[in-house]
């Protein structure tokens, strides 16, 4: 038998952070040892009540959840996205209450804390913005040294953003965060715009989620709607676009994913370029990409294999 990877899901839930993490619990390939929350699709105290509800939907209220950041490193939080997600992050549903409740250390020594006992096997998955990723590295020098890697779920390395033309949103919430995990010395997978905007579950697949009998899928029927009709009206296709699950297909399946190996920079100015992962498209990276590491950008998916592999472990079968 396989050592399952272990793994520390950084989110902000927000409905596609569900998907996410119903998908990675669903896979035993996978070992979720905690949940850290921070601020982005809704206010922190907010994702984490989410965190805590959808581990207890999920039947593993077992699971940790440190709390994190409220805000960026250097500016004000731009606030919500309650036009995408919902007012409570999970589609204006009203849960109720968990009965959990979050431990008592914070997101980053949390992390600091799991990574530095057991070095070279846990792995990040950031899917929301960087902020906590970015004040463990700080607060720990060793930890990049320390992590099996880093993969994430924003950016925007060769097209346009969806937060602004310039930005990927998780990017823009903390552009100064990013930069910091970007130059981390470990390695680096980043899961953009590039391949989770050509990744897309059909409204006709959605609607079959639906008909599964179990408490995770009830939950993403229950949720999936407002993402769906949100979608609808920005890309005016019936569907929607896998951006946070990309992260766990990534581990899965990585041989559905083409990449390639390049520095990146984030734009922390405040011109309208604010948030723009730029890679170091010139091979003699110099100037702001010199000694800066290589990331692997994700630039090509296989989509309906990714897409068959996460509505399987939903429960559907093809």
């Amino acid at each position: 038998t396989v050592t399952p990877q272990q793994i520390i899901i950084d989110t902000d839930p927000g409905i596609d952070d569900a998907m996410a993490i119903f998908y990675a619990l669903a896979s035993p390939e996978l070992d979720v040892i905690g949940l850290t929350t921070v601020f982005g699709n809704a206010h922190t105290t907010t994702c984490t009540q989410n965190a805590l509800r959808l581990l207890e939907i999920a039947g593993r209220p077992d699971i940790p959840v440190a709390e994190g950041a409220h805000r960026p490193l250097a500016m004000d939080y731009r606030g919500p996205a309650d036009f995408v997600h919902g007012i409570d992050g999970q589609g204006n549903l009203d849960l109720p209450a968990p009965e959990t409740s979050a431990i008592a250390q914070d997101a980053a020594h949390f992390i600091v804390e799991r990574v530095m006992a057991a070095p070279g096997r846990i792995t990040l998955c950031p899917i929301g913005p960087l902020t906590n990723i970015a004040l463990a590295l700080l607060l720990e020098p060793r930890l990049a040294d320390n992590l099996a890697g880093i993969v994430l779920m924003g950016g925007n390395a060769f097209g346009g953003g969806n937060a602004s033309p310039a930005a990927e949103a998780n990017i823009l919430n903390d552009p100064d965060a990013a930069d910091i995990v970007f130059g981390a010395h470990c390695p680096i997978v980043m899961a953009g715009l590039d391949v989770t905007e050509a990744t897309f579950i059909t409204g006709e697949q959605l609607e079959r989620i639906g008909t599964v009998d179990n408490p995770r899928a009830r939950h993403a029927a229950a949720i999936l709607p407002f993402y769906r009709e949100f979608n609808q009206r920005e890309a005016g296709r019936d569907g929607i676009y896998v951006h946070d699950s990309t992260v766990i297909s990534y581990l899965l399946a990585p041989q559905h994913y083409r990449s390639v190996q390049m520095p990146i920079r984030v734009d922390c100015g405040h011109g309208v370029g604010r948030g723009k992962t730029w890679p170091a498209i010139d091979r003699h990276r110099r100037g702001a990409w010199e000694r800066r590491p290589d990331v692997t950008i994700l630039t090509e998916v296989d989509a309906p294999a990714v897409v068959a592999l996460e509505l399987g472990r939903l429960g559907l079968s093809r």
